[in-house]
């Protein structure tokens, strides 16, 4: 079981685990943002998810290309905006989830 699941994931190409975990952790960020109306708000959580896909993204970009890279940082950037938004306590421009990596947003 453990060789078969192994040989499984050998053959998928990495740009599309990478997508696949950015989309994962876009969506949990989308939801602990409040843009879900199944679930409330928790910025705290939605700021260590966007931190995170941040820092994949930043990484990955050079590896996967522009064509993979650009929607990813699109997400990313609305995320952010999404964070500002919700936020009552704005950070400060460069501070906010992700911004070490991607630089401000506005």
């Amino acid at each position: 079981m453990q060789e078969d699941l192994a040989r499984d994931i050998a053959e998928v190409p990495a740009v599309e685990v990478i997508n696949t975990t950015a989309v994962h952790l876009m969506s949990a960020a989308a939801v602990q943002c409040g843009l879900s109306e199944d679930a409330p708000a928790d910025l705290d959580e939605a700021r260590k998810l966007i931190n995170a896909l941040a820092g994949l993204v930043t990484a990955a970009a050079v590896e996967i290309g522009d064509h993979h890279a650009r929607p990813l940082r699109d997400g990313l950037r609305s995320l952010q905006l999404a964070f500002r938004e919700a936020s009552i306590i704005k950070d400060a421009p460069g501070q906010g989830p992700g911004e070490k990596y991607t630089g401000p947003i506005n």
